[in-house]
């Protein structure tokens, strides 16, 4: 039996005894209904309560997109020195790829040996792919072009020549895409690499940069180059 319903017959029975006085019946029956609203308030909230408690109970969370796994990966990259402390490269490297290493002709480092010892090396050779853009070594403009040996008509060199740094770059075996007198920019393209195969066949095909300063003097472009790995964050697929 309820509470609401042990009240009215409660109520019921004071009304029926004969003692009671109207006033009292009037206040018990005022006390019926202020605890007959009491106990709906209650109820009501009770019932909220337990509604809120299945709805929790019972709510599906949906997790949200799991984050994307990244890859790291690792790359070369080659940095040219600053030579001016303008906070910019000066050199640059014409191929992108690392210096020639020995094969059946030697290999490509500055001061090599050459001809079985008889002369050095003067320049540093980068791999290169046959047809791969050329980039300038150094800023400046276009002083020379012209063939790398006086009987070959397809292997052909490029010289620039920077007076602000007193440098002058001259590249070996680029097909040139700039005219003498052109102003390049470190870094810019100024040719295709050409196959060293017609003539050194099973050579590693390369471009051969010299670098010399003011007077005459070769630099080594390996000191003046250097690479660094770089680490690049990939989101994976």
């Amino acid at each position: 039996m309820s509470v609401k319903t042990i009240l009215k017959t409660r109520l019921d029975g004071l009304l029926r005894n004969r003692k009671i006085t109207t006033r009292s019946s009037t206040v018990a029956a005022m006390a019926f209904a202020v605890a007959t609203i009491s106990l709906g308030i209650a109820e009501a909230a009770a019932h909220a309560v337990a509604i809120n408690r299945s709805l929790i109970g019972e709510a599906v969370v949906t997790p949200g997109p799991s984050p994307a796994p990244v890859e790291m990966r690792e790359r070369l990259v080659w940095e040219g020195a600053d030579l001016d402390g303008d906070g910019q490269p000066d050199l640059a490297n014409p191929t992108g790829q690392a210096p020639r290493q020995t094969d059946a002709y030697g290999d490509g480092r500055f001061h090599a040996p050459r001809d079985g010892g008889a002369r050095e090396h003067e320049g540093v050779d980068y791999v290169a792919t046959p047809g791969q853009v050329v980039e300038a070594p150094i800023s400046g403009y276009v002083a020379r072009i012209g063939y790398a040996y006086p009987d070959d008509t397809h292997l052909r060199y490029v010289v620039i020549e920077n007076p602000a740094l007193h440098l002058t770059a001259r590249l070996f075996y680029v097909a040139p895409d700039v005219a003498v007198g052109d102003t390049v920019a470190v870094g810019h393209p100024i040719g295709l690499a050409q196959s060293l195969q017609r003539r050194y066949r099973g050579i590693t095909n390369h471009v051969h940069l010299e670098v010399a300063n003011a007077k005459g003097r070769k630099l080594d472009a390996a000191d003046l180059i250097v690479a660094r790995m770089e680490t690049d964050r990939l989101a994976a697929d």
